[in-house]
């Protein structure tokens, strides 16, 4: 991977909305990707679950800068940021609720 991996931070300027207390899922996306609408929802139910955790949408085609530097290949990709905005977790593709949960355990 090119650019920012794991452990690398990422602030609100960055994704274009605000990182959650604890934690924050960031979801890359593109308008026509159905799994992207079903990932969406998944991380919007896990946030509303656990205090401090947000969720950021970002549009990969509108950021290529962004998804570039961090080597993003397919959407749904899903960064899971701690507090300070580094990258704990990342996974390609829809995730299980469970496993979403389960990489907040690392963030939190």
């Amino acid at each position: 991977m090119r650019g920012r991996g794991d452990g690398e931070r990422l602030g609100a300027a960055e994704l274009g909305g605000e990182l959650g207390e604890r934690a924050t899922l960031v979801q890359f996306s593109s308008a026509f990707c159905a799994p992207c609408r079903a990932t969406r929802r998944v991380l919007g139910e896990v946030a509303a679950m656990v205090a401090g955790v947000n969720c950021v949408d970002v549009d990969a085609e509108a950021r290529l800068d962004l998804v570039r530097e961090l080597g993003i290949r397919k959407t749904p990709t899903v960064l899971v940021l701690d507090a300070d905005g580094r990258v704990v977790r990342r996974a390609a593709g829809l995730p299980r609720k469970a496993d979403v949960i389960a990489a907040l355990g690392e963030a939190v």
